[in-house]
C-alpha cells in the first residue's frame, strides 16, 4: 500500500518506533581501556561478526550492517502468514546496501520529511544484544551502555532538530549507576529512555526492576518526568524455552526457529512479566506520575494480561490501591503491531493509550510509515478525533512537544 501524502492529514504524525543502525564503532569508541577487547569484530567465513567477550554472537546476523535487509520485507509475511512455507531468508529476499540516512542524523531527517514524518522516536538496533551477554558483570555492562550512549550522543543526538528523539539506554542493575547514568542523560537533553523489558542483573543476580530497592531510581524518573520505553530486545527468555525444548541454543533475530520456539515468542511474556511486575510489587502505586510506553511488543497480549490481573485484583483487593486496568491506563502506553487492528485495543483503552510505530526501516516493519493511517482510515471505524490521538497526539503529549 502507497503512503498518502500529509497533505489532507491535518494533524502531526510522531512515529514512536524508528531504528538506526550504528555503525561499527559505536559500542567501542568510547569503551574504557581497562574493558579493551570485549567487544570485537571478527571474520567468519567471509562475514563479518561481532564478539562478546570472547564469544561470536549471531543475535544480528550482520552486525556491521553494511548490508540490511530491504524495509518491509517481512511485512506481508506478518499480516497475511506464510501459506507456502517459506524459510525466513526466502521471505526477507535480498538485501540492500545500507543508505547514509539509516546511520547518521542528518540524512534521515531529510528521509523523513520525504516520509510525511513530523517527529520520531530513534532507537538503536545493535544496542539489544549488550545486556544479555554482560549479566554476570554489571560494571561491564553499564560501561558498554555508557559507551553507546555517548556514541548516541554525538552522532544522534537526544533531541535533534527538535523533531528526532533518539534513546539513550538505561541498565538498571545497580541503583546508584543507573541514576548517574539517568542524570547524565537527562543533562544532555534526552526525552525518553529505553530499558529491555526483563529482570535486572545486579551483583546479587537477577531481581524484578519494580521492586523497592529500585525506587531511589524511579523516583528520579518521575521527578525529570521522562518517558521510559520499554521495547522489545534480548530479554534472556530463551533460557527458560531450553529448558522445555532440551536445547542450549541462543536467541537470533530473523532466523528460522523450531516451533516451541516460534510459539514461546508470540507469547510475549517478557513484556506480560514487566507489566505485571511494575503493578503487582508497587512500582506504579509509589509513583503514578511514571509513563512507559510499550513499543515492538505487540497488543495481543494486553486483554489477556489485564484478564489475569483482574482476577488477581477480585481474590486479593487489599492488596491493590486500584484496579490494575486503571493502573494500566494510568501509566502504560500501547503501541500495537501494524498487522494488528486496534479497534479492541481502542475499546479496551481508549485511544488515549494507543501509538503509532512503523518499526522502520526493519524488514519486519513498514517500507511507508504512513501506509498504516491509510489503513487505519479505510476501517471506517476510528474517528478523526482517535486517528490524531493515536497518529501522533499522544506521542507529542508523552515527550513534550506542541504542533
Amino acid at each position: 500500500m502507497s503512503a498518502p501524502t500529509t497533505d489532507g492529514i491535518g494533524f502531526p504524525i510522531f512515529d514512536a518506533d524508528n531504528h538506526m543502525y550504528e555503525t561499527r564503532e559505536a559500542l567501542t569508541r568510547h569503551l574504557p581501556d581497562r574493558y579493551a577487547g570485549a567487544i570485537d569484530y571478527v571474520d567468519v567465513h567471509g562475514r563479518t561478526k561481532i564478539v562478546v567477550r570472547g564469544q561470536i554472537t549471531d543475535y544480528i546476523p550482520n552486525p556491521t550492517f553494511d548490508r540490511v535487509g530491504r524495509p518491509g520485507a517481512q511485512a506481508d509475511y506478518f499480516k497475511n502468514g506464510n501459506p507456502e512455507g517459506k524459510t525466513q531468508r526466502e521471505l526477507i529476499g535480498r538485501g540492500i546496501d545500507c543508505p547514509d540516512s539509516f546511520r547518521y542524523a542528518e540524512p534521515r531527517l531529510k528521509l523523513m520529511d520525504e516520509q510525511g514524518l513530523d517527529y520520531t522516536l530513534m532507537i538503536p538496533t545493535l544496542a539489544s544484544l549488550v545486556e544479555e551477554r554482560m549479566i554476570d558483570d554489571p560494571d561491564l555492562c553499564g560501561a558498554v551502555i555508557h559507551g553507546l550512549n555517548q556514541w548516541m550522543h554525538e552522532e544522534w543526538p537526544f533531541a535533534y532538530e527538535g523533531r528526532m528523539f533518539s534513546t539513550p539506554v538505561i541498565t538498571p542493575g545497580i541503583v546508584d549507576n543507573a541514576i548517574a547514568e539517568l542524570d547524565w542523560v537527562l543533562e544532555r537533553g534526552a526525552r525518553v529512555i529505553l530499558m529491555r523489558p526483563a529482570p535486572a542483573w545486579g551483583l546479587r543476580g537477577p531481581r524484578s526492576f519494580a521492586l523497592p530497592e529500585f525506587d531511589p531510581f524511579w523516583a528520579r524518573v518521575q521527578e525529570a518526568g521522562i518517558l521510559v520505553l520499554l521495547h522489545a530486545s534480548d530479554s534472556g527468555y530463551t533460557r527458560y524455552w531450553n529448558e522445555w525444548e532440551g536445547s542450549g541454543g541462543s536467541m537470533t533475530a530473523f532466523a528460522d526457529t523450531s516451533p516451541f520456539m516460534h510459539a514461546m515468542g508470540k507469547a510475549f511474556r517478557d513484556i506480560q512479566d514487566a507489566v505485571i511486575s511494575l503493578i503487582c510489587h508497587g512500582t506504579c502505586e509509589r509513583f503514578p506520575g511514571l509513563k512507559f510506553a510499550l513499543v515492538e511488543n505487540g497488543a495481543g497480549w494486553v486483554p489477556g494480561a489485564l484478564k489475569l490481573l483482574g482476577k488477581t485484583y477480585a481474590d486479593l483487593p487489599q492488596k491493590f490501591h486500584q484496579d490494575p486496568l486503571d493502573t494500566f491506563k494510568q501509566n502504560f502506553w500501547q503501541h500495537p503491531f501494524h498487522e494488528e487492528n486496534p479497534a479492541s485495543l481502542i475499546d479496551l483503552l481508549g485511544a488515549d493509550n494507543v501509538i503509532f510505530g512503523s518499526d522502520f526501516p526493519h524488514v519486519e516493519g513498514l517500507a511507508e510509515p504512513l501506509s498504516y493511517y491509510q489503513e487505519l482510515t479505510d476501517t471506517g471505524s476510528i474517528s478523526n478525533d482517535d486517528l490524531r490521538k493515536i497518529m501522533g497526539g499522544n506521542m507529542m503529549d508523552l515527550i513534550g512537544v506542541s504542533s
